[in-house]
């Protein structure tokens, strides 16, 4: 709760404070709140869930409607998207990634995943989940790649990122020896675990997002466009993926 206050806090405009009778398709609270300009701004009162996540929510609804059957796994610790999943599915995997702990081993009870280099075994999950976490991934070939061969047959790849659905993906960084190499001026994200600002973001995603997953394996790819009638328009699209061999 007390989190949830600060990120109203630094958030809040009071020009921008709306209030709409809607229900967050996580908690099913029917209440919204909108106190500033951006999706970050825009809440359920009762659980906190923003428009990704009830954008991401919203699609496994009509994919998996049955997560009390489903293994997921979610490439984050907290959060409400975190907490449905966790009270929904029948297995339920999630991690982080620490700079100075070996994948595979936990830090306070949150196991540590590199997904660019995951340690499960092959066929491992139904349905694998994110929000804004791809873009920061150095090399996200191989993370598609390495989140196709932890699904089973028929399983899920279901997430969000920045994406522009009209553009090519723009690649503003990359990794050379170890170093990084700016190749356009830098953009960083916020983090809940390293603080405002402190994440690199690697790209800004276009409608080619499809081509890449493509070529990892992936079939019956679609972007789902956000919904421009709700969340006061700031909605955001998410991908859906499928492993069917």
């Amino acid at each position: 709760m007390l989190r949830k206050f600060n990120v109203a806090r630094i958030l809040f405009e009071r020009r921008a404070l709306r209030f709409r009778y809607q229900p967050c398709t996580l908690c099913g609270f029917w209440l919204l709140v909108k106190f500033g300009g951006n999706e970050h701004a825009v809440r359920c009162l009762r659980c906190g869930a923003n428009p990704a996540a009830m954008s991401l929510a919203e699609a496994l609804a009509a994919l998996v409607p049955d997560l009390g059957t489903s293994s997921v796994y979610e490439l984050s610790s907290r959060g409400p998207l975190f907490r449905f999943l966790q009270q929904q599915s029948a297995e339920f995997t999630f991690s982080e990634y620490f700079d100075d702990v070996q994948p595979g081993n936990f830090r306070n009870g949150v196991l540590c995943q590199d997904i660019q280099h995951l340690t499960f075994p092959d066929r491992s999950f139904d349905l694998c989940t994110s929000t804004d976490v791809l873009e920061h991934v150095s090399d996200d070939a191989r993370a598609f790649g390495e989140i196709y061969r932890v699904l089973k047959h028929g399983g899920y790849l279901v997430f969000t990122v920045p994406l522009d659905s009209q553009g090519k993906t723009q690649e503003r960084a990359r990794l050379v020896a170890g170093q990084v190499e700016h190749l356009l001026s830098p953009e960083f994200h916020d983090d809940h675990l390293r603080g405002p600002g402190k994440v690199l973001c690697f790209r800004n995603y276009g409608a080619d997002i499809v081509e890449r997953l493509e070529k990892q394996g992936f079939t019956e790819i679609e972007i789902i466009p956000a919904d421009d009638k709700r969340w006061w328009g700031l909605g955001r699209p998410v991908i859906v993926a499928r492993r069917l061999n």
